[in-house]
């Protein structure tokens, strides 16, 4: 089974392009190291709750807007691997490729071992 690491995080609804042109240049690299699928979406219908929502979940400001992305690898031990290669690579290219469009405290994420898959 496929293992999956799974983020949500707000990102200023203005650096939409901001975020779309740092995830171009960053997933290439979980791509290249043994990642399966890397997704990156864009809230579009993510309702408010009355006792917990995706907002408070990562106390998202007004002018955010949620993203939900996940990065599917074939198993733990190629996501460990890769993920150290994409980290090294990304420390490489500088400064510049390790600003996040967005506030990375606010992120949360884990990682999930897959228990269904069609």
């Amino acid at each position: 089974m496929t293992y999956i690491d799974g983020f949500v995080f707000p990102v200023p609804t203005a650096h939409k392009e901001k975020l779309r042109a740092y995830a171009q240049k960053v997933d290439v690299l979980f791509k290249k190291h043994g990642a399966l699928q890397v997704i990156e979406a864009w809230g579009e219908d993510v309702p408010k709750g009355k006792t917990t929502d995706f907002y408070r979940a990562v106390n998202a400001k007004a002018d955010e807007t949620i993203m939900f992305s996940w990065i599917m690898w074939p198993d733990k031990v190629t996501r460990e691997a890769g993920n150290e290669k994409v980290f090294a690579e990304i420390q490489e290219m500088g400064e510049e490729a390790m600003t996040l469009p967005f506030d990375g405290k606010r992120m949360i994420y884990g990682g999930f071992n897959t228990l269904i898959e069609l």
